[in-house]
């Protein structure tokens, strides 16, 4: 659906950032699934890796590899790897993707002069295993009193919080479970942090056929590999239950409480780094795997904007844009967030000061016509910003003519957007791990919305093409004017302009996702 890709000044680690503390934590054991009809991993030892080979894959870097689709150029290719002293870790042959790993500093300069190679790149700037974090927090767990307060007021109809959910309204959610609480044969795929599918608000609604561990870029499923490890990132399980949280007498609803939604692991859960290869492998296990709908709260890191005349961050759009363009032709619509960065996504030139952030971040000024976010400035994924309980774009949402396709909730400082009672914070109430429910804001909870809204769209119109599918969303959106002026800290000091007009701006695109509408017509 976002067609242009205007970008803007750094972000503060992605839409992950302002939602998201992040712990260390140990790496999930995995085991390596047969190939699919669109991936070959390659085979790895059972016996643990002895010192030596753990100290060369510590100094190895991985790389994507594009080649022509089909595994006759991907054959070729593979040799070429290995002779450059790369070993491959799985090859995407429908896309023509391969995933592999080298210690040779000069891997990808020699693999890019190979017959049949159109581009090759590094997905990080720091070898395997010596990744860091730096993520913002803004969130805070429900309080037991809030809970109780809640369900004492919660009506016939009614999850126990929902009353503490102000964000279901703003979008008429509550008036389309009325109508629709979306069709079990519609899966929306979570590419983000481990969900856990014993959570009373998830259990009931989990996809496990869909669901895969993409750590690496090789799919699994043994051992229930989606689910969160210790001190893991509970981003995704907070994205998830916005999108499909059971309605079922207790605890939150979702915005598309009857259809399934599926786990698609892609962040590291000792950095919450989203690298390409993950990535790639997320998009491509739901395409294969009859995901109808993908969501992406994050940026693939280490680059905020990845630039096409560098060739190791052109790789990177090539690979990403494959994926994404594959699933939309097996059927999914892509939804991702814009972004926290309270920055104009339409300017020409940006200063990104945050990149890589796997290493040591170097300032450079980028010119947005070259330098794509990925995946949310891919042609095809709907890109939506963020508002507050007031309904106007939250203080830390990008914004941008051209660039933001929609809005929805994504909540904001009380003290900027106070709800109305009985809510009682301005962020989005969602699901956690372990049965637990807590507060967070950004982008990265305006965008799940959205997803639920294309869920219920899908769930009425089975058989509608994702092109038609986002036609709907885009006419069924209810248009918001710009703010003007907008000044969200009453400082008396204009915060952001808004350019276009009440039907396409730059704040809010086309207007707010409409639950109602996407069950009605």
């Amino acid at each position: 659906m976002n067609e242009s890709h205007g970008k803007t000044a750094a972000l503060p680690r992605s839409r992950k950032a302002l939602a998201l503390p992040l712990g260390l934590a140990v790496a999930s054991a995995v085991a390596f699934l047969p190939g699919t009809a669109s991936a070959r991993p390659a085979a790895l030892p059972d016996a643990p890796a002895s010192a030596a080979t753990a100290s060369a894959e510590a100094e190895s870097m991985s790389y994507v590899v594009n080649v022509r689709p089909g595994k006759g150029s991907a054959t070729f290719a593979e040799r070429a790897i290995a002779k450059a002293g790369g070993k491959v870790v799985i090859a995407y042959d429908r896309i023509g993707v391969i995933v592999a790993h080298s210690a040779n500093p000069d891997f990808a300069k020699t693999i890019r002069e190979a017959r049949g190679v159109t581009s090759a790149g590094a997905t990080r700037t720091a070898p395997l295993f010596a990744q860091a974090d730096n993520a913002l927090e803004s969130e805070r767990p429900l309080t037991a009193a809030e809970a109780k307060a809640a369900a004492g007021k919660a009506s016939a109809g009614q999850d126990e919080m929902e009353p503490l959910q102000w964000d279901l309204p703003a979008m008429k959610a509550d008036k389309a479970h009325k109508i629709s609480l979306g069709s079990r044969h519609v899966t929306v795929g979570v590419l983000d942090s481990g969900v856990d599918d014993t959570h009373p608000d998830i259990a009931p609604n989990f996809d496990r056929r869909a669901s895969a561990s993409c750590l690496g870029g090789v799919p699994v499923q043994k051992g229930d590999a989606w689910r969160p490890v210790a001190g893991e990132s509970d981003h995704g399980m907070h994205v998830a239950g916005t999108i499909a949280a059971a309605k079922n007498g207790t605890g939150i609803t979702g915005v598309a409480p009857g259809v399934k939604v599926a786990s698609l692991k892609v962040a590291e859960p000792a950095t919450g780094m989203y690298y390409t290869e993950a990535v790639v492998c997320g998009f491509m296990w739901a395409a294969d795997h009859g995901v109808d709908v993908t969501n992406s709260s994050y940026y693939t890191d280490p680059w905020l904007f990845n630039c096409t005349t560098d060739p190791d961050q052109k790789a990177l759009v090539d690979a990403v844009g494959r994926a994404t363009r594959y699933a939309e032709r097996k059927g999914a619509v892509n939804v991702a967030a814009a972004g926290n960065a309270r920055t104009d996504l339409a300017q020409e030139e940006i200063l990104d000061d945050s990149s890589p952030d796997d290493t040591t971040p170097v300032p450079r000024t980028i010119k947005t016509e070259d330098c794509f976010d990925l995946p949310s400035q891919l042609p095809g994924v709907v890109t939506v910003s963020a508002t507050g309980a007031k309904g106007i774009k939250a203080s830390y949402s990008n914004y941008g003519r051209g660039v933001i396709d929609v809005t929805a909730p994504g909540g904001d400082s009380t003290k900027y957007q106070a709800p109305n009672p009985p809510a009682v914070d301005g962020r989005i109430l969602s699901t956690l791990p372990g049965g637990r429910y807590g507060y967070k804001g950004g982008t990265s909870m305006a965008s799940p919305h959205a997803a639920g809204v294309v869920a219920l769209l899908k769930s009425t119109h089975p058989h509608a093409s994702p092109a038609r599918i986002k036609a709907l969303l885009s006419r069924q959106a209810d248009a918001i004017a710009c703010t003007d002026p907008y000044d969200i800290d009453a400082d008396g000091k204009v915060d952001a302009v808004c350019e276009g007009g009440k039907n396409r701006n730059g704040f809010y695109g086309v207007g707010m996702t409409d639950a109602l509408d996407a069950v009605r017509r």
